[in-house]
């Protein structure tokens, strides 16, 4: 701690994002990466940037990939917000969407970067207890609100609430805001983006980090109401007017027009998830109902942190977390099919 800090800073606790390893020919499956490398039109748009053009400023509104993200989903361009990562863009919905006279609802075990977030606003918050098998109880969240924010398919759990709770959701609270975050979507999950047009409170996010192989890129997005919108673009023009570089624009937009190489990737890590789960379960762990690119499991006789430590010495990397209620919990990315194997077989 300095003399020059501020009483707002030393009371911050920052969100620990997961380890990105320096040591060479681990298998890690701890950050939810995609195993599969970006669609190849995507690499070509990239390749294409690379040019003199660098040296100017990139578009402030990025209207090529607005454009793209809109005609993917079927909506209108000023439904379309986008920032530096999905990250990014829910900074910015917590800054200027949620209320601070009742207390935000999120999951109590869910994107660990939500209470930071409250913390970085001064936002009051609650978190809703998951039901005894980890999912969300709609019903829970029919209740006096500043907001409303959580994944689906949650995380780190992979439980997926079906589009009809979400929907009972976003009805029960029509005076506030509410935030379907949905990194993980396209694994296994109905997207609420169909939702938006009946429900001016609604606002869904999404990001190219995952089913698009994009997180080196850091592009995120959300889809909603134009008023919503409205509010997210006049804090982003008061805080960094180019959030989003040309390289990162041209790529991310190529991504979304190549359907094909997406749906066929998505496929794969699907089909190898049931696999994985085949094979932890056969080793005697449980694993909660996954619609996400990784699943969530724990043995009933091995102890979580010993398992992870263990391991991490035979060269594989999972995620841990030391939360009370899931602290014997893994959760484990999809890997390629050999990735896969090298964790089964190391366990």
């Amino acid at each position: 701690m300095s003399k020059f800090w501020s009483p707002f800073v030393k009371d911050l606790v920052p969100y620990v994002p997961g380890e990105q390893p320096k040591v060479a020919n681990l298998v890690k499956l701890n950050t939810n990466e995609n195993p599969y490398g970006p669609s190849p039109k995507a690499i070509e748009a990239m390749r294409a940037e690379l040019s003199d053009s660098l040296r100017l400023y990139p578009d402030p509104n990025s209207d090529l990939l607005k454009q793209a993200v809109a005609d993917y989903y079927g909506v209108q361009t000023n439904q379309v917000f986008l920032g530096n990562g999905s990250d990014e863009v829910l900074a910015h919905i917590f800054h200027g969407l949620f209320q601070h006279d009742q207390p935000l609802l999120f999951p109590d075990i869910s994107y660990s970067f939500y209470p930071v977030y409250c913390g970085l606003y001064g936002i009051p918050f609650e978190a809703v207890p998951l039901d005894e098998h980890f999912q969300i109880r709609a019903q829970d969240y029919a209740r006096p609100n500043a907001g409303i924010i959580f994944p689906n398919p949650n995380a780190p759990t992979g439980c997926l609430l079906a589009l009809e709770a979400v929907e009972q959701i976003v009805k029960a609270s029509p005076d506030s805001v509410v935030v379907v975050d949905e990194a993980y979507v396209d694994f296994g999950g109905e997207t609420a983006i169909k939702l938006v047009d009946r429900y001016p409170n609604l606002l869904v996010t999404q990001t190219v980090s995952k089913s698009r192989s994009l997180a080196g890129l850091r592009v995120g997005l959300a889809v909603g109401h134009p008023d919503l919108i409205e509010a997210l673009e006049r804090i982003k023009n008061s805080f960094n007017s180019y959030p989003i570089d040309r390289i990162a624009v041209a790529g991310a937009a190529a991504a979304f027009a190549d359907k094909a190489y997406f749906e066929d990737t998505c496929a794969k890590v699907i089909a190898s998830r049931e696999k994985l789960v085949e094979g932890l379960q056969q080793r005697g762990f449980e694993v909660l109902p996954s619609a996400a690119n990784f699943i969530f499991a724990r043995h009933p006789e091995q102890d979580a942190s010993a398992i992870a430590a263990r391991l991490r010495e035979k060269g594989v990397i999972v995620r841990h977390f030391k939360q009370e209620r899931i602290a014997q919990f893994l959760r484990i990315s999809i890997g390629t099919t050999e990735q896969n194997q090298a964790l089964l077989d190391a366990l």
